[in-house]
Protein backbone atom coordinates (compact mmCIF):
# COMPACT_ATOMS: atom_id res chain seq x y z
CA UNK A 1 0.00 0.00 0.00
CA UNK A 2 1.27 3.52 -0.78
CA UNK A 3 2.40 5.83 2.00
CA UNK A 4 -0.46 7.62 3.80
CA UNK A 5 -3.15 5.26 2.56
CA UNK A 6 -5.99 4.50 5.00
CA UNK A 7 -8.62 1.83 4.89
CA UNK A 8 -11.61 2.27 7.24
CA UNK A 9 -9.64 4.91 9.13
CA UNK A 10 -6.59 2.67 9.66
CA UNK A 11 -3.18 3.61 8.24
CA UNK A 12 -2.14 0.70 6.00
CA UNK A 13 0.99 2.29 4.54
CA UNK A 14 3.38 -0.37 3.28
CA UNK A 15 1.03 -3.27 4.09
CA UNK A 16 0.05 -6.00 1.71
CA UNK A 17 -3.56 -7.11 1.35
CA UNK A 18 -3.26 -9.88 3.93
CA UNK A 19 -1.86 -7.43 6.46
CA UNK A 20 -4.63 -4.93 5.69
CA UNK A 21 -7.28 -7.57 6.33
CA UNK A 22 -5.61 -8.56 9.58
CA UNK A 23 -5.45 -4.93 10.73
CA UNK A 24 -9.15 -4.36 9.94
CA UNK A 25 -10.20 -7.46 11.87
CA UNK A 26 -7.97 -6.57 14.77
CA UNK A 27 -9.52 -3.15 15.19
CA UNK A 28 -13.18 -3.69 14.27
CA UNK A 29 -13.80 -7.13 15.70
CA UNK A 30 -12.15 -6.33 19.02
CA UNK A 31 -14.49 -6.00 22.05
CA UNK A 32 -16.36 -2.82 22.89
CA UNK A 33 -16.27 -1.86 26.55
CA UNK A 34 -19.56 -0.59 28.03
CA UNK A 35 -19.57 1.22 31.38
CA UNK A 36 -22.07 2.74 33.75
CA UNK A 37 -21.59 4.32 37.18
CA UNK A 38 -20.47 1.10 38.83
CA UNK A 39 -19.54 -1.54 36.27
CA UNK A 40 -17.58 -2.11 33.02
CA UNK A 41 -18.32 -5.02 30.71
CA UNK A 42 -17.16 -6.00 27.23
CA UNK A 43 -19.28 -7.07 24.27
CA UNK A 44 -18.23 -8.93 21.14
CA UNK A 45 -19.33 -7.23 17.89
CA UNK A 46 -19.84 -10.61 16.24
CA UNK A 47 -22.54 -11.38 18.82
CA UNK A 48 -24.88 -8.87 17.23
CA UNK A 49 -24.03 -9.52 13.63
CA UNK A 50 -21.26 -7.02 12.98
CA UNK A 51 -19.64 -7.97 9.63
CA UNK A 52 -16.94 -6.13 7.65
CA UNK A 53 -17.39 -5.94 3.88
CA UNK A 54 -13.84 -7.10 3.39
CA UNK A 55 -14.18 -7.84 -0.35
CA UNK A 56 -15.16 -4.27 -1.12
CA UNK A 57 -12.53 -2.59 1.05
CA UNK A 58 -9.64 -4.83 -0.05
CA UNK A 59 -10.68 -4.54 -3.69
CA UNK A 60 -10.68 -0.75 -3.45
CA UNK A 61 -7.34 -0.79 -1.66
CA UNK A 62 -5.78 -2.99 -4.33
CA UNK A 63 -7.10 -0.82 -7.15
CA UNK A 64 -5.83 2.35 -5.56
CA UNK A 65 -2.36 0.88 -4.88
CA UNK A 66 -1.45 0.32 -8.56
CA UNK A 67 2.07 1.56 -9.52
CA UNK A 68 2.38 5.26 -10.32
CA UNK A 69 4.87 6.95 -12.64
CA UNK A 70 8.45 6.47 -11.51
CA UNK A 71 9.10 10.09 -10.58
CA UNK A 72 5.91 10.23 -8.49
CA UNK A 73 6.70 6.99 -6.69
CA UNK A 74 10.29 8.20 -6.04
CA UNK A 75 9.07 11.54 -4.66
CA UNK A 76 6.54 9.88 -2.35
CA UNK A 77 9.30 7.59 -1.13
CA UNK A 78 11.53 10.57 -0.37
CA UNK A 79 8.92 12.60 1.49
CA UNK A 80 7.40 9.51 3.17
CA UNK A 81 3.83 10.20 2.24
CA UNK A 82 1.51 10.11 -0.72
CA UNK A 83 1.25 13.23 -2.81
CA UNK A 84 -2.47 12.57 -3.08
CA UNK A 85 -3.53 10.56 -0.01
CA UNK A 86 -5.81 7.65 -0.75
CA UNK A 87 -8.62 6.61 1.61
CA UNK A 88 -11.03 3.68 1.46
CA UNK A 89 -14.22 4.12 3.45
CA UNK A 90 -15.43 1.63 6.00
CA UNK A 91 -18.14 -0.71 4.90
CA UNK A 92 -19.83 -2.93 7.49
CA UNK A 93 -23.24 -3.99 8.73
CA UNK A 94 -24.78 -5.09 12.02
CA UNK A 95 -28.09 -6.37 13.38
CA UNK A 96 -29.61 -3.40 15.21
CA UNK A 97 -32.31 -5.41 16.94
CA UNK A 98 -29.77 -7.95 18.18
CA UNK A 99 -27.60 -5.12 19.50
CA UNK A 100 -30.57 -3.58 21.33
CA UNK A 101 -31.41 -6.93 22.91
CA UNK A 102 -27.79 -7.28 23.98
CA UNK A 103 -27.82 -3.86 25.64
CA UNK A 104 -31.13 -4.54 27.36
CA UNK A 105 -29.83 -7.83 28.71
CA UNK A 106 -26.60 -6.32 29.97
CA UNK A 107 -28.19 -3.27 31.56
CA UNK A 108 -30.78 -5.40 33.32
CA UNK A 109 -27.84 -6.68 35.38
CA UNK A 110 -25.87 -3.45 35.46
CA UNK A 111 -28.71 -1.11 36.44
CA UNK A 112 -29.48 -0.34 40.05
CA UNK A 113 -33.08 0.89 40.01
CA UNK A 114 -34.48 2.95 42.85
CA UNK A 115 -36.19 0.85 45.46
CA UNK A 116 -39.36 1.44 47.41
CA UNK A 117 -39.96 0.96 51.11
CA UNK A 118 -39.71 -2.63 52.28
CA UNK A 119 -41.80 -4.23 54.96
CA UNK A 120 -39.68 -6.06 57.50
CA UNK A 121 -42.05 -8.82 58.48
CA UNK A 122 -40.25 -9.86 61.65
CA UNK A 123 -40.69 -6.45 63.24
CA UNK A 124 -43.65 -5.07 61.27
CA UNK A 125 -41.58 -1.99 60.46
CA UNK A 126 -40.40 -0.46 57.22
CA UNK A 127 -37.05 0.08 55.57
CA UNK A 128 -37.02 3.19 53.43
CA UNK A 129 -36.37 3.04 49.71
CA UNK A 130 -33.08 4.01 48.10
CA UNK A 131 -32.18 6.16 45.10
CA UNK A 132 -30.88 4.42 41.99
CA UNK A 133 -30.38 4.61 38.25
CA UNK A 134 -31.40 2.87 35.03
CA UNK A 135 -29.98 2.96 31.50
CA UNK A 136 -31.54 5.04 28.77
CA UNK A 137 -31.39 2.18 26.26
CA UNK A 138 -32.34 4.20 23.20
CA UNK A 139 -29.71 6.89 23.81
CA UNK A 140 -27.08 4.31 24.73
CA UNK A 141 -27.84 2.22 21.63
CA UNK A 142 -26.78 5.10 19.39
CA UNK A 143 -23.48 5.44 21.26
CA UNK A 144 -22.69 1.73 21.00
CA UNK A 145 -23.51 1.74 17.30
CA UNK A 146 -21.11 4.65 16.79
CA UNK A 147 -18.38 2.77 18.64
CA UNK A 148 -18.82 -0.24 16.35
CA UNK A 149 -17.70 1.89 13.43
CA UNK A 150 -14.76 3.46 15.25
CA UNK A 151 -11.36 1.71 14.90
CA UNK A 152 -9.83 3.17 18.06
CA UNK A 153 -12.55 4.57 20.37
CA UNK A 154 -14.04 1.35 21.69
CA UNK A 155 -15.28 2.64 25.07
CA UNK A 156 -18.91 3.63 25.63
CA UNK A 157 -20.32 5.36 28.72
CA UNK A 158 -23.97 4.41 28.94
CA UNK A 159 -26.55 7.17 29.27
CA UNK A 160 -27.93 6.94 32.81
CA UNK A 161 -31.27 8.13 34.21
CA UNK A 162 -31.12 8.83 37.94
CA UNK A 163 -34.13 7.79 40.00
CA UNK A 164 -35.42 9.03 43.32
CA UNK A 165 -36.51 6.47 45.92
CA UNK A 166 -39.99 5.13 45.27
CA UNK A 167 -42.75 6.68 47.30
CA UNK A 168 -43.68 5.38 50.70
CA UNK A 169 -47.42 5.20 50.24
CA UNK A 170 -50.58 3.48 51.38
CA UNK A 171 -49.92 0.53 49.11
CA UNK A 172 -47.22 -0.53 51.56
CA UNK A 173 -49.66 -0.22 54.44
CA UNK A 174 -52.24 -2.29 52.59
CA UNK A 175 -49.68 -5.07 52.17
CA UNK A 176 -48.96 -4.95 55.87
CA UNK A 177 -52.63 -5.16 56.86
CA UNK A 178 -53.25 -7.98 54.39
CA UNK A 179 -50.36 -9.88 55.92
CA UNK A 180 -51.75 -9.46 59.44
CA UNK A 181 -55.19 -10.87 58.62
CA UNK A 182 -54.26 -13.38 55.93
CA UNK A 183 -55.11 -16.31 58.18
CA UNK A 184 -58.40 -14.88 59.47
CA UNK A 185 -61.43 -16.92 58.44
CA UNK A 186 -63.81 -14.01 57.96
CA UNK A 187 -63.99 -10.47 56.65
CA UNK A 188 -61.81 -7.55 57.63
CA UNK A 189 -63.01 -4.01 57.00
CA UNK A 190 -60.56 -1.13 57.39
CA UNK A 191 -60.38 2.59 56.71
CA UNK A 192 -57.19 4.62 57.26
CA UNK A 193 -56.89 8.38 56.70
CA UNK A 194 -53.82 10.58 56.91
CA UNK A 195 -55.12 13.79 58.49
CA UNK A 196 -52.13 15.77 57.20
CA UNK A 197 -52.38 14.86 53.53
CA UNK A 198 -55.89 13.49 53.13
CA UNK A 199 -54.53 10.26 51.65
CA UNK A 200 -56.75 7.34 52.53
CA UNK A 201 -56.84 3.57 52.33
CA UNK A 202 -59.95 1.44 52.28
CA UNK A 203 -60.08 -2.34 52.51
CA UNK A 204 -63.67 -3.56 52.30
CA UNK A 205 -64.43 -0.13 53.73
CA UNK A 206 -67.84 0.14 52.04
CA UNK A 207 -69.25 -3.12 53.42
CA UNK A 208 -72.34 -2.76 55.61
CA UNK A 209 -71.64 -3.67 59.24
CA UNK A 210 -73.56 -3.69 62.49
CA UNK A 211 -73.40 -0.26 64.08
CA UNK A 212 -72.40 -1.73 67.46
CA UNK A 213 -71.38 0.93 69.95
CA UNK A 214 -69.10 2.52 67.37
CA UNK A 215 -72.05 4.64 66.16
CA UNK A 216 -72.19 6.23 69.61
CA UNK A 217 -69.67 8.63 68.08
CA UNK A 218 -72.61 10.00 66.09
CA UNK A 219 -74.78 10.14 69.24
CA UNK A 220 -72.15 12.20 71.05
CA UNK A 221 -71.84 14.59 68.13
CA UNK A 222 -75.61 15.00 67.77
CA UNK A 223 -75.87 15.63 71.52
CA UNK A 224 -73.54 18.59 71.28
CA UNK A 225 -75.41 19.82 68.20
CA UNK A 226 -78.66 19.75 70.15
CA UNK A 227 -77.54 21.69 73.21
CA UNK A 228 -76.88 25.43 73.05
CA UNK A 229 -74.65 25.71 76.10
CA UNK A 230 -72.17 23.62 78.02
CA UNK A 231 -73.65 20.26 79.04
CA UNK A 232 -75.27 20.41 82.44
CA UNK A 233 -74.07 18.04 85.13
CA UNK A 234 -76.56 15.31 84.21
CA UNK A 235 -75.76 15.55 80.51
CA UNK A 236 -72.04 15.55 81.27
CA UNK A 237 -72.42 12.31 83.23
CA UNK A 238 -74.37 10.70 80.40
CA UNK A 239 -71.71 11.78 77.90
CA UNK A 240 -68.98 10.33 80.11
CA UNK A 241 -70.86 7.04 80.61
CA UNK A 242 -71.44 6.71 76.88
CA UNK A 243 -67.94 7.67 75.74
CA UNK A 244 -65.89 6.10 78.52
CA UNK A 245 -67.94 3.05 79.47
CA UNK A 246 -70.01 2.52 76.34
CA UNK A 247 -73.27 2.69 78.26
CA UNK A 248 -76.26 1.67 76.18
CA UNK A 249 -78.81 3.15 78.56
CA UNK A 250 -76.89 6.41 78.83
CA UNK A 251 -76.67 6.53 75.04
CA UNK A 252 -80.45 6.26 74.85
CA UNK A 253 -80.77 9.09 77.36
CA UNK A 254 -78.55 11.21 75.12
CA UNK A 255 -80.91 10.43 72.24
CA UNK A 256 -83.61 12.13 74.34
CA UNK A 257 -81.37 15.18 74.45
CA UNK A 258 -81.01 15.00 70.68
CA UNK A 259 -84.80 14.82 70.33
CA UNK A 260 -85.38 17.68 72.78
CA UNK A 261 -87.98 15.55 74.55
CA UNK A 262 -88.46 12.17 76.12
CA UNK A 263 -88.38 10.24 72.85
CA UNK A 264 -85.24 8.34 71.93
CA UNK A 265 -86.94 7.09 68.77
CA UNK A 266 -87.25 10.68 67.57
CA UNK A 267 -83.61 11.08 68.53
CA UNK A 268 -82.45 8.27 66.26
CA UNK A 269 -84.54 9.71 63.42
CA UNK A 270 -82.87 13.09 63.84
CA UNK A 271 -79.47 11.44 64.03
CA UNK A 272 -80.06 9.38 60.89
CA UNK A 273 -81.30 12.40 58.95
CA UNK A 274 -78.17 14.30 60.02
CA UNK A 275 -75.91 11.47 58.85
CA UNK A 276 -77.66 11.55 55.48
CA UNK A 277 -77.11 15.31 55.21
CA UNK A 278 -73.43 14.76 55.94
CA UNK A 279 -73.20 12.26 53.08
CA UNK A 280 -72.87 9.25 55.37
CA UNK A 281 -75.63 7.41 53.57
CA UNK A 282 -74.79 3.99 55.00
CA UNK A 283 -75.08 5.04 58.64
CA UNK A 284 -78.38 4.88 60.51
CA UNK A 285 -80.11 3.95 63.74
CA UNK A 286 -83.80 3.10 63.60
CA UNK A 287 -84.15 1.64 67.10
CA UNK A 288 -82.42 2.83 70.30
CA UNK A 289 -80.19 0.37 72.11
CA UNK A 290 -82.03 -2.66 73.46
CA UNK A 291 -85.44 -1.14 72.72
CA UNK A 292 -88.31 -2.76 70.79
CA UNK A 293 -88.65 -2.11 67.07
CA UNK A 294 -91.29 0.19 65.68
CA UNK A 295 -93.85 -1.40 63.44
CA UNK A 296 -93.05 -0.69 59.81
CA UNK A 297 -89.63 0.76 60.59
CA UNK A 298 -87.40 -2.17 61.38
CA UNK A 299 -84.50 -1.08 59.13
CA UNK A 300 -83.38 1.23 56.32
CA UNK A 301 -82.16 0.35 52.84
CA UNK A 302 -78.73 1.78 52.00
CA UNK A 303 -76.29 1.37 49.11
CA UNK A 304 -74.10 -0.78 51.36
CA UNK A 305 -76.76 -3.19 52.60
CA UNK A 306 -78.54 -3.54 49.28
CA UNK A 307 -75.68 -5.21 47.40
CA UNK A 308 -76.46 -8.68 46.15
CA UNK A 309 -73.45 -10.42 47.68
CA UNK A 310 -73.57 -8.92 51.19
CA UNK A 311 -72.31 -11.56 53.63
CA UNK A 312 -71.98 -9.68 56.94
CA UNK A 313 -75.64 -9.99 58.01
CA UNK A 314 -75.54 -6.62 59.81
CA UNK A 315 -77.92 -5.65 62.60
CA UNK A 316 -81.03 -4.34 60.79
CA UNK A 317 -81.65 -1.65 63.43
CA UNK A 318 -78.29 0.16 63.26
CA UNK A 319 -75.60 0.00 60.63
CA UNK A 320 -72.57 1.79 59.29
CA UNK A 321 -69.41 1.19 57.27
CA UNK A 322 -65.77 1.64 58.14
CA UNK A 323 -65.58 4.46 55.62
CA UNK A 324 -68.58 6.28 57.08
CA UNK A 325 -67.19 6.13 60.61
CA UNK A 326 -63.78 7.24 59.42
CA UNK A 327 -65.28 10.13 57.48
CA UNK A 328 -67.34 11.20 60.50
CA UNK A 329 -64.23 11.23 62.66
CA UNK A 330 -62.46 13.28 60.01
CA UNK A 331 -65.30 15.81 60.07
CA UNK A 332 -65.13 16.05 63.87
CA UNK A 333 -61.34 16.48 63.74
CA UNK A 334 -61.46 19.31 61.19
CA UNK A 335 -64.37 20.90 63.03
CA UNK A 336 -62.22 21.00 66.18
CA UNK A 337 -59.63 22.90 64.12
CA UNK A 338 -62.19 25.48 62.99
CA UNK A 339 -63.08 24.18 59.53
CA UNK A 340 -64.62 21.38 57.52
CA UNK A 341 -68.03 20.04 56.67
CA UNK A 342 -69.68 20.15 60.09
CA UNK A 343 -69.16 23.87 60.60
CA UNK A 344 -70.21 24.56 57.02
CA UNK A 345 -73.44 22.57 57.40
CA UNK A 346 -74.22 23.47 61.02
CA UNK A 347 -72.68 26.92 61.57
CA UNK A 348 -75.21 27.85 64.27
CA UNK A 349 -75.38 24.46 65.96
CA UNK A 350 -71.78 23.35 66.37
CA UNK A 351 -68.58 25.04 67.44
CA UNK A 352 -64.94 23.96 67.30
CA UNK A 353 -65.03 23.69 71.08
CA UNK A 354 -67.92 21.23 70.98
CA UNK A 355 -66.17 19.07 68.40
CA UNK A 356 -63.09 19.13 70.59
CA UNK A 357 -65.26 18.07 73.51
CA UNK A 358 -66.36 15.00 71.54
CA UNK A 359 -62.71 14.16 70.87
CA UNK A 360 -61.79 14.72 74.52
CA UNK A 361 -64.62 12.48 75.71
CA UNK A 362 -63.64 9.66 73.39
CA UNK A 363 -60.00 9.97 74.45
CA UNK A 364 -61.06 8.92 77.96
CA UNK A 365 -62.25 5.55 76.63
CA UNK A 366 -59.63 3.30 78.17
CA UNK A 367 -60.66 0.10 76.35
CA UNK A 368 -57.20 -0.97 75.22
CA UNK A 369 -57.52 -4.33 73.54
CA UNK A 370 -58.00 -2.94 70.06
CA UNK A 371 -56.49 0.32 68.76
CA UNK A 372 -54.86 1.35 72.04
CA UNK A 373 -52.77 -1.79 72.49
CA UNK A 374 -51.22 -1.24 69.06
CA UNK A 375 -49.71 2.15 69.95
CA UNK A 376 -47.35 3.36 72.69
CA UNK A 377 -49.11 3.71 76.05
CA UNK A 378 -48.69 7.49 76.19
CA UNK A 379 -50.29 8.04 72.77
CA UNK A 380 -53.61 9.88 72.84
CA UNK A 381 -56.31 7.79 71.16
CA UNK A 382 -59.80 9.22 70.81
CA UNK A 383 -61.89 6.18 69.94
CA UNK A 384 -65.07 4.20 70.32
CA UNK A 385 -65.08 0.41 70.28
CA UNK A 386 -67.93 -2.03 69.89
CA UNK A 387 -68.51 -5.74 69.66
CA UNK A 388 -71.39 -8.17 69.55
CA UNK A 389 -71.68 -11.76 68.46
CA UNK A 390 -69.61 -12.22 65.34
CA UNK A 391 -68.38 -8.64 64.75
CA UNK A 392 -65.77 -6.66 66.68
CA UNK A 393 -64.58 -3.17 65.82
CA UNK A 394 -62.97 0.08 66.88
CA UNK A 395 -62.81 3.54 65.31
CA UNK A 396 -60.62 6.38 66.43
CA UNK A 397 -58.27 9.28 65.92
CA UNK A 398 -54.66 8.59 66.89
CA UNK A 399 -52.55 11.63 67.82
CA UNK A 400 -49.12 10.21 67.05
CA UNK A 401 -45.74 11.98 67.16
CA UNK A 402 -45.32 11.93 63.38
CA UNK A 403 -48.86 13.03 62.59
CA UNK A 404 -52.52 12.47 63.38
CA UNK A 405 -54.47 9.79 61.59
CA UNK A 406 -57.79 7.97 61.63
CA UNK A 407 -58.09 4.22 61.89
CA UNK A 408 -61.31 2.24 61.68
CA UNK A 409 -61.02 -1.52 61.98
CA UNK A 410 -63.60 -4.30 62.03
CA UNK A 411 -63.43 -8.07 61.95
CA UNK A 412 -66.55 -10.07 61.16
CA UNK A 413 -67.04 -13.82 61.01
CA UNK A 414 -70.47 -14.04 59.39
CA UNK A 415 -70.42 -17.81 59.02
CA UNK A 416 -70.57 -18.14 62.82
CA UNK A 417 -72.64 -16.62 65.60
CA UNK A 418 -69.61 -15.97 67.79
CA UNK A 419 -66.25 -14.39 67.01
CA UNK A 420 -63.80 -15.47 69.71
CA UNK A 421 -62.02 -12.45 71.15
CA UNK A 422 -58.80 -14.46 71.53
CA UNK A 423 -58.81 -14.50 67.72
CA UNK A 424 -60.01 -10.99 66.93
CA UNK A 425 -58.30 -8.86 69.58
CA UNK A 426 -54.68 -9.78 68.72
CA UNK A 427 -55.38 -9.25 65.02
CA UNK A 428 -56.97 -5.83 65.54
CA UNK A 429 -54.14 -4.88 67.89
CA UNK A 430 -51.50 -5.79 65.32
CA UNK A 431 -53.32 -3.99 62.53
CA UNK A 432 -53.32 -0.92 64.77
CA UNK A 433 -49.58 -1.38 65.35
CA UNK A 434 -48.94 -1.70 61.61
CA UNK A 435 -50.80 1.55 60.97
CA UNK A 436 -48.96 3.35 63.76
CA UNK A 437 -45.60 2.16 62.44
CA UNK A 438 -46.54 3.28 58.93
CA UNK A 439 -47.10 6.82 60.15
CA UNK A 440 -44.16 6.70 62.59
CA UNK A 441 -41.65 4.87 60.45
CA UNK A 442 -38.67 6.58 62.08
CA UNK A 443 -39.77 5.56 65.56
CA UNK A 444 -41.86 2.39 65.25
CA UNK A 445 -43.52 0.78 68.23
CA UNK A 446 -42.66 -2.80 69.16
CA UNK A 447 -43.86 -2.82 72.73
CA UNK A 448 -45.60 -5.84 74.18
CA UNK A 449 -48.97 -4.82 75.66
CA UNK A 450 -49.58 -5.50 79.32
CA UNK A 451 -52.65 -7.72 79.13
CA UNK A 452 -53.17 -7.25 82.80
CA UNK A 453 -53.74 -10.84 83.95
CA UNK A 454 -57.06 -11.13 85.76
CA UNK A 455 -57.88 -7.54 84.96
CA UNK A 456 -57.78 -8.38 81.32
CA UNK A 457 -60.25 -11.16 81.82
CA UNK A 458 -62.66 -8.77 83.49
CA UNK A 459 -62.65 -6.35 80.58
CA UNK A 460 -62.80 -8.96 77.83
CA UNK A 461 -66.19 -9.94 76.42
CA UNK A 462 -68.18 -12.31 78.53
CA UNK A 463 -68.55 -15.94 77.51
CA UNK A 464 -71.46 -16.70 75.24
CA UNK A 465 -73.41 -18.36 78.04
CA UNK A 466 -73.16 -15.33 80.36
CA UNK A 467 -73.00 -12.51 77.85
CA UNK A 468 -76.57 -11.34 78.40
CA UNK A 469 -75.82 -10.83 82.07
CA UNK A 470 -72.60 -8.87 81.54
CA UNK A 471 -73.86 -5.56 82.98
CA UNK A 472 -72.76 -3.28 85.73
CA UNK A 473 -75.08 -1.72 88.22
CA UNK A 474 -74.92 1.88 89.34
CA UNK A 475 -72.60 3.29 86.67
CA UNK A 476 -74.66 6.46 86.57
CA UNK A 477 -74.00 8.09 89.89
CA UNK A 478 -77.01 8.81 92.02
CA UNK A 479 -75.72 12.21 93.08
CA UNK A 480 -74.88 15.16 90.85
CA UNK A 481 -71.97 17.43 91.55
CA UNK A 482 -74.29 19.66 93.53
CA UNK A 483 -75.64 16.78 95.56
CA UNK A 484 -79.08 16.62 93.92
CA UNK A 485 -80.46 13.39 92.52
CA UNK A 486 -80.76 12.85 88.77
CA UNK A 487 -84.42 12.68 87.91
CA UNK A 488 -84.41 9.83 85.38
CA UNK A 489 -88.08 10.39 84.59
CA UNK A 490 -87.33 13.92 83.43
CA UNK A 491 -84.42 12.79 81.24
CA UNK A 492 -85.42 9.60 79.53
CA UNK A 493 -88.31 9.28 77.06
CA UNK A 494 -88.19 5.56 76.44
CA UNK A 495 -89.19 3.29 79.30
CA UNK A 496 -87.60 -0.14 79.23
CA UNK A 497 -89.76 -3.02 77.98
CA UNK A 498 -91.74 -4.78 80.69
CA UNK A 499 -89.44 -7.77 80.73
CA UNK A 500 -86.43 -5.48 81.16
CA UNK A 501 -87.75 -3.24 83.91
CA UNK A 502 -85.16 -1.90 86.29
CA UNK A 503 -85.08 -3.35 89.81
CA UNK A 504 -86.41 -1.08 92.57
CA UNK A 505 -83.91 1.54 93.64
CA UNK A 506 -81.66 1.08 90.60
CA UNK A 507 -81.74 3.97 88.19
CA UNK A 508 -79.88 2.49 85.25
CA UNK A 509 -77.92 -0.47 84.00
CA UNK A 510 -74.80 0.54 82.09
CA UNK A 511 -73.06 -1.94 79.80
CA UNK A 512 -69.40 -0.98 80.08
CA UNK A 513 -68.50 -3.11 77.09
CA UNK A 514 -71.84 -2.86 75.29
CA UNK A 515 -72.36 -6.57 74.73
CA UNK A 516 -75.13 -7.11 72.16
CA UNK A 517 -74.84 -3.52 70.98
Amino acid sequence: MPPGMTVAGIDVSGMNLEEVEEALNEHYLSPIFISNETERVEVNPADFGFVLDMDYMLGEAEALSKPKEEWQAFLEFVVGRSLSPVSVELRATHDREALQREIETLTSFMDSPATGPRLIEETESYEMGKAGFVTDVDASLALVEAALYEPFQREVQLVIIDQEPKAFDMAMLEQSIDREIQGFDGLGSFFILDLQTGEELGINADVALSGLSVVKIAILLETYRAIDTEPNSDQAKLIAETAEHSGNYSANLLLDVVAGMDNAYLGVDILTESMQRLGLENTFIVTPYEEPNRAGKETLITPANSVADLITNPDPTMQTTAEDMGTLLEMIYHCSKGGGTLLALYPEELTPGECQAVIDSLSKNMEAYLIRYGVPPDTVVSHKHGWAGNTHGDAGIVFSPAGDYIIVEYLSQPQTDWLVHDTSFPLLREVSRAVYNYFNVDAPYFGVPDLGGDAADESAPADEETGEEAVEEGSVEEETDTGSEIDIEEVTPTPPPEDGALPPGVEAFILPFDWFS
